[in-house]
């Protein structure tokens, strides 16, 4: 009996013992899974960041009340998906069309006392209208609301970067480099279609319409997205934005014409471009490639800048993107 007991004992230990090697294993097994998983970058808060303005600004928690002075903020803040943290917007904003129905701040002149009211823990201003209103966003800051002012982005990294600051202030950081890899993808893809084009077109951007037309010359936005797409901007030899007399233009004949500005000062530029006295020998008229664009997606540098490229792209190399 002594026997049969001190084996039954012996048989109870190593039962034991081999269920502890086999949480262990899983225990390890379970440790190498968790190191081998993909480190995310999680918000943490406070947020301390630089703006625009060289301005250390301090965001002790998450936002959930933010107001927007700008419309591109607007789209982006909607992109990172905190649309319903949004309390305020521009008089501007159009996009997307919940954007429409949140409050309104103002335009070129922001209602401060609105803003103060809507108890925002997070103002997104922007560097092309900060110097207007200055004063404004500093009685914000007075007030204990971070402000922080978004670049004035003026190419594609200068969007990229906008988005990424966004992103920092408002905790979703992860998801503001998800939006911009795929930018950056699409922008590659566009790239890759009008690659082997021989022949690059001639364009002509017009801005503002008669009686002063206005297009964009080199080291602007547009510019650099014309080169992105193989085009040849006619107005390239230029600087800024320029105002240009109709003979110069039909003297460099472009093969396309673009217009940015339908819906805001004329409903359908094209119509009326094709009409111009002394244009009908443009290669753009003859050819019938006149187009308007929509003027927020080639303008405004935001999630949607990309959407813009590809427009223009279509616009200038149908037959590339049928």
């Amino acid at each position: 009996m002594k026997k049969l007991l001190s084996l039954f004992v012996l048989f109870l230990l190593m039962l034991g013992l081999l269920a502890a090697c086999g949480e262990n294993k899983e225990k390890a097994s379970d440790g190498d899974k968790k190191a081998s998983e993909p480190k995310t970058e999680q918000a943490s808060f406070p947020v301390t960041l630089t703006d625009a303005l060289k301005q250390k600004v301090v965001i002790k928690t998450k936002p959930e009340r933010i107001v927007s002075l700008m419309p591109s903020n607007t789209e982006t803040v909607f992109a990172l998906g905190l649309g319903d943290k949004v309390v305020g917007v521009s008089d501007f904003d159009n996009y997307p069309e919940e954007a429409t129905k949140k409050e309104k701040i103002g335009g070129q002149e922001i209602n401060l006392e609105k803003i103060i009211a809507l108890k925002p823990d997070l103002v997104l201003a922007h560097a092309s209208s900060a110097h207007n209103s200055e004063s404004g966003l500093n009685q914000l800051r007075d007030a204990g609301i971070p402000v922080v002012v978004v670049n004035d982005a003026q190419s594609f990294d200068g969007v990229y970067d906008s988005i990424l600051l966004i992103g920092k202030a408002t905790g979703e950081v992860k998801k503001a480099d998800d939006l911009v890899t795929g930018m950056k993808e699409k922008l590659a893809e566009i790239k890759e279609k009008v690659s082997n084009i021989k022949e690059k077109k001639k364009v002509f951007v017009e801005v503002a319409p008669a009686p002063e037309i206005y297009s964009t010359g080199s080291k602007t936005f547009m510019d650099e997205m014309l080169t992105a797409i193989q085009a040849e901007n006619i107005i390239g030899d230029q600087e800024g934005w320029v105002k240009v007399d109709q003979e110069a233009i039909v003297e460099r004949n472009p093969d396309v014409i673009i217009t940015t500005y339908g819906g805001y000062e004329i409903e359908k530029p094209s119509e009326q471009i094709v009409k111009r006295k002394g244009w009908e020998n443009v290669t753009a008229i003859k050819n019938k490639q006149v187009v308007d664009v929509d003027s927020d997606r080639v303008t405004r540098s935001g999630p949607r800048i990309i959407e813009g490229v590809e427009d223009l792209a279509k616009a200038i190399y149908p037959e590339v993107f049928q």
